[in-house]
């Protein structure tokens, strides 16, 4: 769902996409065949999974709770968590898509959380995240406002900066709520067994 969500934003905004591509214990990706032309259409193919992502986990959510299922329940679960680690602010990762159209510099807030996460649970695939995000943190660190760049591709209005941030956050919080509530759920079914 996740996957589509992206597929779909790019096609709506007319960008050369190919179908969603999973490798097992890795994840899922589109290959995008040509590359966002600003930040404002960057942020909306980012946001597109998220988005679709998080619809799919409240469906598996709510047929969970109507037929008193538990496995899918831990099915809206993982749903909820992997769309909610995408928003860590730091490019590759989906959030990191939809802040760079606020500012690229955001990013350097994604480097604690993702080095808080590595902390508390050591895992190749955030070193691998971590190394797909040096270029990129790189670029933030080294980012001006009156580049070419800046004037140019992430050149955005006030008001799209704060939409796409209102959208950002709210379904940010929503995520981190959902995925708190049902691991507590998950941990009450346990205890009950």
């Amino acid at each position: 769902m996740h996957e589509c969500g992206h597929y779909i934003a790019a096609r709506q905004r007319g960008l050369d996409v190919g179908a969603p591509t999973f490798i097992p214990f890795v994840g899922a990706w589109i290959q995008l065949e040509q590359m966002p032309h600003d930040a404002e259409t960057e942020a909306y193919v980012g946001l597109g999974g998220p988005l679709l992502g998080t619809v799919g986990a409240v469906v598996c959510y709510l047929m969970a709770r109507h037929y008193d299922l538990t496995w899918l329940l831990a099915v809206a679960y993982a749903g909820f968590f992997l769309n909610l680690f995408n928003m860590i602010p730091l490019s590759p990762l989906d959030g990191g898509r939809i802040t760079a159209v606020l500012s690229p510099r955001i990013w350097l807030l994604g480097v604690p959380v993702l080095g808080a996460l590595f902390l508390y649970r050591p895992s190749p695939m955030l070193i691998l995240i971590a190394v797909l995000a040096a270029p990129q943190v790189w670029k933030a660190i080294n980012f001006r406002g009156d580049s070419e760049e800046a004037l140019g591709y992430y050149a955005v209005s006030a008001k799209v900066k704060w939409e796409y941030g209102s959208y950002y956050l709210l379904l940010l919080v929503f995520l981190a709520l959902m995925t708190h509530d049902v691991h507590e759920m998950l941990a009450g079914v346990g205890r009950l067994r």
